[in-house]
């Protein structure tokens, strides 16, 4: 049966490809994610995704509007130097707003195109609040009319490692949003983290 599998980039796709298969999906990629900054960034993701998918030989669907405007104009009310150094309710108000577009942006392509089921790579990240993705993406689900499927990916984390250097895949070293590569990377942030941390 095939299954539309919602892709954050090429990499975290990599296991999930292949534990679908084994136990009989097939799955479809879409690639959705306007959370991706700066556009270089987002650009080299959509063409490694797309590159994973010709490796691999899986249909791709993807939506090539850079999203940048209607992002910063979803979150821009949660947003501030406080969130950017620690989580509200175990985790930053933004990622609730993100995993909402791009999951509820999932089930409606899987609705429109005929698919079953659908599912997403974003479950095989380690750095999600799976608990949360999930709830929003049962409730998209309901929403359209279509199964989501939930596995808890994470158990090939090591092993879509390797397939994605097997793959000569680009390899990004943050979440996407220019909120969590400032975090990445930002010696205040750090320093404003450590600070909170002590009180």
């Amino acid at each position: 049966m095939k299954i539309l599998m919602h892709m954050c980039c090429g990499p975290c796709s990599c296991y999930p490809t292949e534990r679908l298969r084994e136990i009989g999906f097939e799955p479809v990629g879409y690639f959705f994610n306007p959370n991706i900054h700066p556009y270089k960034e987002w650009h080299q993701r959509l063409k490694t995704a797309r590159e994973f998918a010709e490796k691999v030989g899986i249909e791709f669907f993807a939506d090539n509007h850079y999203g940048l405007r209607e992002y910063l104009s979803r979150v821009s009310s949660v947003v501030d130097i406080e969130d950017s150094a620690k989580f509200a309710d175990g985790w930053h108000a933004r990622c609730k707003i993100c995993y909402a577009w791009r999951l509820g942006e999932a089930a409606k392509f899987a609705a429109e195109n005929n698919f079953e089921a659908f599912t997403s790579t974003l479950f095989y990240s380690i750095h999600q609040n799976h608990e949360l993705m999930k709830n929003i993406a049962e409730h998209f689900a309901k929403q359209f009319g279509v199964d989501f499927y939930y596995e808890d990916f994470r158990a090939g984390w090591q092993r879509g490692i390797d397939i994605s250097l097997e793959l000569e895949l680009y390899r990004q070293n943050y979440c996407g949003c220019i909120f969590s590569e400032e975090e990445r990377f930002s010696k205040e942030i750090k320093h404003l983290r450590k600070k909170l941390s002590t009180r």
